[in-house]
């Protein structure tokens, strides 16, 4: 509390006429009542009281008035010491006469009182305790810490903190460098389907190559892919609409095409997702919750994670054999790149686990297990929608169970509508399956579920020669399957 007007020692008024004579008296000691009491320093919320003295004040006897001190103008009789403090004049003993003492108010005449404290509301204490508050603990701490240090009444003392050297330099790799050099390539998407109160959300994306083709997610630009609008903004705050080029909404990847690109665009560098290592840095960059240009950290916490997820929309659900990282992702991070600490793109951040719910795109808060699309993967979708406008999927031609999990992917008895769960002359009846086997292996990878199954053929291209482990009858065999292809999403 401020102590600010409060304390103050009351004036002597020196136009206020002499005392009764009264016979001198010898001079008292410093505790007694005939100079001004000091003032006891103020300390916090308390207001130091003034204090009067009660004894009678020695007085000179009355004489004729004198003439005014040339250099105070106060009479010399008046009892208005012309300097406080004076030494005991030459030739006295022992300082008789006493130096004559402040004049003091007439008898009977009100004492001056010193003015009172000025009030404070209530409102105003209150709103600077909830600026106090909203300023965060780290601000309430330190203030708390001023106020105790401060009651014991001793001095402050002023520590000054250097100046940052004027040749600091952020070294290559840092996480403040690689973000400089990124966030220039990385985009805002607003995305909104068709009509005026049109819904729609907020993504992100980043520059795939000097065309102005964007990165992103398919489930980012699904509202406005038919008769929609799209826009991405750079982080210098320029935005440009946008075009849909091509979308799979199994591998949940998109790419876009600015309008009027600008000149100069900078691709981000692409990595090599199959070379990354459990434990490798991560950053992730996005807008969570439309706050664009966020940048956060973490490590690859696991590689080959199987995870299927949806925008909850009721469309298909997309399959990835995804790199696992603790970087905070939320929603709004999805399409947006994770880099590794050279500052080169690993995955497209996609789907996040929350507490109490599946594995997709809700509006809870990250718990530090993000799930972005490899590279490797993402970078074959785009080139193929770059190219043709429509994904391409490899294929077994089998029609697999999708519910059980723990035992392997089981090979439906009938396919859907009917139809053979293993397709005639198909990848999978030429390596000879048959519907009742379930597979456990896929190349290198232990196969759990039907989703596990369809995560790690999607990471192959059609064409690719792929080893399988199956079980039928409780006996193990292994074949070769040759991936067939599937164009497009329906």
């Amino acid at each position: 509390m401020s102590t600010e007007n409060e304390g103050t020692a009351v004036p002597a008024d020196p136009s206020a006429p002499s005392a009764p004579p009264a016979p001198p008296v010898p001079p008292v000691s410093a505790q007694g009542a005939t100079e001004p009491a000091a003032v006891p320093e103020a300390t916090p919320g308390h207001s130091p009281r003034s204090e009067q003295a009660t004894a009678p004040l020695p007085v000179t006897p009355a004489a004729e008035p004198a003439p005014p001190h040339p250099a105070t103008g106060v009479p010399a009789d008046s009892g208005v010491p012309a300097s406080a403090g004076a030494p005991p004049a030459a030739g006295t003993e022992s300082g008789w006469p006493p130096p004559p003492p402040p004049t003091a108010p007439a008898w009977g005449a009100p004492v001056p009182q010193p003015p009172a404290p000025r009030r404070r509301t209530g409102g105003v204490v209150a709103a600077v305790l909830a600026a106090a508050l909203v300023a965060g603990g780290v601000g309430g701490g330190i203030g708390y810490w001023a106020a105790e240090r401060g009651d014991d009444g001793t001095g402050s003392t002023t520590v000054s903190s250097g100046e940052a050297p004027a040749s600091f330099k952020r070294d290559p790799g840092t996480v403040a460098a690689v973000a400089q050099d990124a966030l220039p390539s990385v985009v805002t998407i607003q995305a909104k389907s068709g009509g005026r109160e049109g819904e729609g959300g907020t993504g992100t994306g980043f520059v795939y190559d000097k065309e102005g083709h964007i990165l992103t997610n398919n489930h980012v630009v699904a509202s406005a892919a038919n008769g929609g609008t799209l826009s991405a903004t750079f982080s210098d705050g320029k935005t440009y609409d946008a075009e849909v080029v091509g979308r799979a909404e199994g591998y949940d990847v998109a790419v876009l095409k600015l309008k009027g690109a600008p000149d100069g665009l900078r691709p981000l560098p692409l990595g090599n997702s199959d070379k990354v290592a459990v434990g490798d840095s991560t950053i992730a960059i996005g807008a969570p919750f439309g706050l664009s240009n966020t940048v956060t950290t973490g490590i690859i916490s696991a590689k080959d994670r199987p995870v299927a997820s949806g925008d909850g929309s009721g469309g298909r659900n997309s399959y990835m054999s995804a790199l696992q990282t603790d970087a905070s992702i939320n929603p709004g991070n999805s399409g947006g790149p994770l880099l590794d600490a050279s500052g080169a793109v690993i995955g497209i951040n996609s789907a996040i686990q929350s507490a109490g719910s599946g594995f997709g795109q809700t509006q809870a808060g990250s718990i530090g297990l993000g799930f972005a699309i490899p590279v490797n993967q993402a970078k074959n979708v785009a080139e193929q929608l770059i190219k043709t406008g429509k994904p391409v999927y490899p294929v077994i031609g089998a029609t697999v169970n999708m519910t059980d999990k723990g035992e392997g992917a089981t090979i439906a008895a009938q396919g859907a509508g009917g139809t053979p769960s293993v397709t005639p002359n198909g990848p999978a009846a030429k390596a000879g399956l048959e519907p009742g086997d379930v597979i456990t292996g896929f190349g290198d990878h232990q196969i759990d579920s039907g989703p596990t199954l369809i995560s790690e053929i999607w990471t192959h291209k059609p064409g690719d020669s792929v080893q399988i482990t199956y079980e039928r009858d409780g006996k193990t065999s292994t074949a070769t399957v040759v991936l067939g292809e599937r164009t497009g999403d329906s």
